[in-house]
């Protein structure tokens, strides 16, 4: 019973890791039309779409 609580967890963790930067280059090609720009802030996700959140 513990294994299959510890995979759920990991299970949303990677899958709040990937809406992250969908959510993140999906802002980012929408504001700057740069695939530079959205494969940083990709890699920043969650980060990048605070900083946005924040400053709109």
């Amino acid at each position: 019973m513990k294994i299959v609580k510890e995979k759920n967890k990991s299970n949303y963790v990677s899958t709040g890791i990937t809406f992250g930067s969908a959510l993140a280059i999906a802002i980012s090609w929408s504001l700057h039309k740069s695939i530079i720009w959205a494969c940083i802030h990709g890699l920043l996700s969650w980060i990048y779409v605070l900083y946005y959140a924040l400053t709109r």
